[in-house]
């Protein structure tokens, strides 16, 4: 082992750190033709190039020999080998990677028993594979068709086993290095990804809070609003003193819409389920509902009562809007650590289908681990039971 092969070993060593970030902008990763993916950073193609200096040891063949006909030979060589490699570069689709690599490995393989120095370009090839492939069976069997290729070689062409053999020792070094630094760089990129979509999702599970907040606050209170704009309108011939406390009532619902708004936006929804079921009790009276509430309403945590609380507020929404009836029944029940909350009525029932106050109901009492059930068969019926956690 000579020394100028010593030095080309420290130095092509080296590589393993320095072209697995140059090859991860070779359109290596990207070569999939897919969008980059995350953690795979953009740098400019130019500062690729810096790489090719490691190819300056493919220079020591030709400098001894100093004749015409290898310096020709090397000439054509070296063009192409920097054809290749700025193919690579500036590569965008996986396919195109693969096949530049496999010409890089088979020009260097031709030229090997000519200039055993460039040996460096299988080198070149075992840095870039794993950086093109996302499977580890690929660049393995990669790397061990190159180290294979470059024995058999050496061995039939009575190549100096010190030029063959540490060509296939930096191949397996280099290769395998940047194959970990690889997947780091993977692991990376899909942990980056999976924080981008936990953070999307909590976006659409805000807007879907709020939504159904809106609903849930305004629905309720513009009902009765208009419900009582209809009902002054009918009275205002007949009993204009009505009509004007009924307009005055609506002013007052009104503003409270408003206060309504303004104590949602600031996370305040609700002002407790005893406030909710006199609230039902003035709107259905309104309505001409009779409800009867036949037992007192637990003491529940907050979120608890928030819950059951806005429930109460869309089953009297619903009453008031569709369910065309005269009596309305309310009931609690707690047991078994459980508290269970039913609303009947016996208007039409009839329903069909779950509207986005019904879905929104839905999802915040199976977000506490109860059970929400709907009953259109006779009036409606409907039923809700969650686990009280604390009182």
């Amino acid at each position: 082992m000579n020394e100028e092969q010593k030095s080309e070993s420290s130095n092509m060593l080296s590589m393993s750190g320095m072209c697995e970030r140059a090859s991860t902008r070779v359109r290596l990763v990207p070569g999939s033709g897919k969008p980059r993916k995350p953690g795979w950073p953009e740098r400019n193609h130019l500062f690729d190039y810096i790489w090719l200096v490691y190819s300056i040891f493919f220079f020591i063949e030709p400098i001894e020999r100093n004749n015409a006909r290898h310096w020709i030979e090397f000439a054509v060589v070296y063009a192409l080998f920097l054809a290749i490699y700025s193919g690579l570069v500036f590569s965008k689709t996986r396919r195109q990677s693969y096949l530049l690599l496999a010409a890089m490995g088979v020009l260097g393989l031709a030229y090997l028993p000519s200039n055993p120095s460039s040996g460096g370009m299988i080198v070149y090839v075992a840095a870039f594979i794993p950086f093109i492939s996302d499977s580890v069976a690929v660049v393995v069997g990669t790397l061990a068709a190159l180290c294979g290729a470059v024995a058999i070689e050496g061995y039939l062409l009575h190549i100096n086993g010190w030029s063959w053999g540490f060509a296939a020792f930096l191949c397996i070094i280099v290769g395998a290095t940047n194959l970990l630094t690889s997947q780091k760089i993977r692991s990376r990129a899909k942990l980056q990804l999976a924080h981008e979509e936990i953070e999307q999702l909590a976006k659409v599970a805000e807007r879907e809070r709020i939504a159904r907040d809106l609903h849930d606050v305004l629905g309720h209170t513009l009902s009765v609003i208009v419900l009582k704009s209809e009902l002054a309108g009918r009275l205002f011939e007949r009993d204009p003193q009505r009509a004007r406390q009924e307009i005055s009532e609506v002013e007052q619902v009104s503003r409270k819409a408003l206060s309504e708004v303004r104590e949602a936006i600031r996370g305040y929804r609700s002002e407790g389920l005893a406030a909710e079921i006199e609230r039902a009790h003035r709107t259905l009276d309104a309505a001409g509902v009779t409800l009867t509430c036949e037992s007192k309403p637990p003491s529940l945590s907050p979120a608890e009562e928030t819950v059951l609380a806005l429930a109460v507020r869309e089953a009297v929404t619903n009453i008031v809007r569709h369910a065309q009836a005269s009596q309305c029944r309310m009931r609690f029940v707690s047991r078994n650590g459980h508290t269970a909350l039913t609303v009947e009525d016996d208007g039409r029932g009839n329903i069909r289908q779950e509207g986005n106050g019904l879905r929104g109901m839905r999802e915040r009492i199976e977000g506490l681990g109860g059970r929400f059930s709907i009953d259109g068969k006779q009036g409606t019926r409907i039923h809700i039971e969650i686990p009280v956690r604390s009182a």
